[in-house]
């Protein structure tokens, strides 16, 4: 039979300890309201700042954007669950949160991608840099990483719709993702595997391997600079990204690569650390050896800026 639509979940969370459950609440809450200031921060600071009107700042705060969105698609319900003693999830209300953090997490990804493409141009044939990244080509790029988040985040919650699950709803974990909600299922949920590899090679493998050669060339290029100061610059403007793309595949692999039997409590930790702390870090990471970025926030912030030697 197909689901019923009052039916819903328990999202357990990490912890069923009401002691754990009180840290738990305050360390999400700090996290979440740090991750939301720090994004609106860099937004706000590169839409104010016209030196950062350039593609790379342009992603960024396309970035920063997509974080916020996805902290709040996840976090707030999970405070409340934290907070109170009912931790139902209607099932529209799962396949919503489903959804949206499967096409962002797409799109983060896609992004990414972009960025290191700029990275590329800007050091490996800066004298095309203008023409290769001009404004309605960014916005091209960017409508593209859209359409297709977009799409993938439909196939799997359209594949999901097809799937009946059994009596025991109990998810224990933080939100309604993929792999967890394939484990409650009852009926044949083979051409949901099937579809998660096939379009996750697409749209994560593909950019993933896409960085490492744009990465690669930029390598060789500054390598090939003769003036280490110009050296130590050219590598300095990637530095803050290769951080983000490092901390953001090393947390999806830890959640992803593994078989899906072995899912246990560990893995809910690194979740966590791909769903919050990638998204909180990000804003640091960029603002931190990041001069531009300190002249902004700092005019922002209405404080003269530290010359930063």
């Amino acid at each position: 039979g197909n689901q019923s639509e009052d039916s819903e979940f328990l999202l357990l969370g990490i912890s069923e300890s009401p002691e754990q459950q009180r840290i738990l609440f305050w360390m999400f809450l700090t996290m979440y309201l740090v991750t939301v200031v720090g994004n609106m921060l860099i937004i706000v600071a590169i839409g104010s700042d016209s030196r950062l009107h350039t593609p790379m700042y342009f992603f960024l705060a396309n970035l920063s954007f997509i974080d916020l969105f996805f902290v709040t698609n996840t976090i707030p319900k999970m405070l409340a669950n934290l907070q109170s003693q009912n931790k139902a999830i209607s099932y529209t209300g799962c396949l919503t949160q489903l959804y949206f953090l499967v096409s962002l997490v797409a799109l983060d990804n896609l992004i990414l991608a972009v960025m290191a493409y700029d990275r590329y141009v800007a050091i490996c044939r800066p004298l095309h840099y203008t023409t290769a990244m001009r404004p309605k080509l960014c916005i091209l790029f960017l409508a593209l990483c859209w359409v297709l988040s977009i799409l993938y985040g439909l196939i799997h919650t359209l594949l999901m719709t097809r799937v009946t699950f059994c009596e025991s709803r109990k998810i224990h974990y933080i939100f309604c993702e993929v792999y967890v909600l394939l484990r409650l299922a009852c009926s044949n949920t083979e051409i949901n595997h099937t579809a998660l590899i096939a379009t996750g090679s697409f749209i994560f493998l593909t950019p993933f391997g896409f960085m490492i050669m744009s990465y690669a060339w930029i390598v060789r290029a500054i390598l090939r600079i003769p003036s280490t100061s110009k050296k130590y610059k050219a590598f300095s403007t990637c530095a803050s990204h290769l951080a983000v793309v490092s901390l953001f595949y090393g947390t999806l692999c830890m959640v992803y690569l593994q078989p899906l039997h072995t899912y246990s409590m560990k893995d809910s930790v690194a979740t966590v650390m791909y769903a919050v702390v990638t998204p909180m870090m990000n804003p640091f990471i960029y603002s931190l050896r990041n001069k531009d970025m300190h002249g902004a926030l700092g005019k922002l912030l209405r404080r003269p800026s530290q010359r930063l030697t």
